[in-house]
């Protein structure tokens, strides 16, 4: 799952394609369409990989208002351990959201839907893979450094219990709260960037819970970025204090690990 929010890799997109013959006059239209494709080398959710630390394929689009109301979809090759299901193999985040900035500052909140497609239970319930999240961001620009929190609330949900609704009969669920602080900089006169985040989990979920089955455990990273006009090269470290272990292998998916990035926007 993303991290959202919106997420990690999304954070290294940033720069938007500009058109050949745009005239500079001209009012900017009051809709707006951008997309991104990336390449990484494993995709990791507040800290934990989702991919079995392997290879994942992404993209989105979004569709923006000059009001700030936007809509956006998002998606990932996941593996098989995240959808708990051999025939579900991809993530898609559907978001709708608003964002203004006054003074530097920005804030910006909606809501975001997570859909496992071609998930399967032993229930027979194959929703309850997907589940909604609303959050909240607000940040603010200080000269080279931006500052940013985060939080993401998933009321009570099926899909955030542990048995995932494996269990027949089961009705248990689960909410999630996480907490995220995030820092940018861009280094004068250089396509270079640095990057820090932390974050806490709160609450029980499948995807984020570790093997002692402790309700919390917190993540962080740093990271670098170089931007080639529309093409964004990234790399960073990425670690953990959870025990999360893959279900099928028993390998840890928590632990420290080096994530790289090649993305284009446009």
């Amino acid at each position: 799952m993303r991290f959202s929010t919106i997420s990690l890799s999304a954070l290294m997109l940033a720069s938007v394609a500009t058109p050949a013959f745009a005239d500079d006059a001209a009012p900017p239209p009051a809709i707006t369409i951008n997309g991104t494709a990336t390449v990484v080398s494993d995709y990791r959710f507040r800290g934990v990989s989702q991919t079995d630390k392997n290879v994942a394929v992404q993209g989105s689009i979004t569709i923006t208002h000059e009001s700030g109301f936007y809509v956006s979809v998002w998606g990932s090759s996941v593996d098989s351990y995240v959808t708990a299901s051999q025939a579900g193999h991809q993530e898609v985040d559907i978001i709708a959201g608003y964002s203004k900035t006054f003074s530097g500052t920005k804030i910006d909140g909606g809501v975001l839907y997570y859909v496992y497609p071609k998930s399967k239970f032993l229930t027979g319930d194959g929703s309850s893979s997907n589940f909604f999240e609303p959050y909240f961001d607000i940040s603010h620009t200080f000269g080279p450094v931006t500052a940013k929190a985060t939080v993401n609330y998933a009321p009570k949900q099926k899909a955030l219990a542990l048995d995932q609704g494996f269990l027949s009969g089961s009705s248990a669920k689960e909410d999630n709260v996480y907490l995220a602080g995030d820092f940018s900089a861009a280094i004068p006169n250089t396509p270079v960037g640095l990057t820090a985040h932390i974050g806490h989990n709160w609450g029980p979920s499948w995807l984020a819970t570790d093997a002692t089955g402790s309700k919390e455990y917190t993540d962080w990273g740093l990271g670098a970025t170089f931007t080639y006009k529309v093409l964004t090269f990234g790399l960073s470290y990425v670690d953990t204090d959870a025990d999360f272990r893959s279900p099928y292998t028993n390998g840890r998916l928590s632990n420290a690990g080096v994530v790289a990035t090649v993305g284009v926007s446009f």
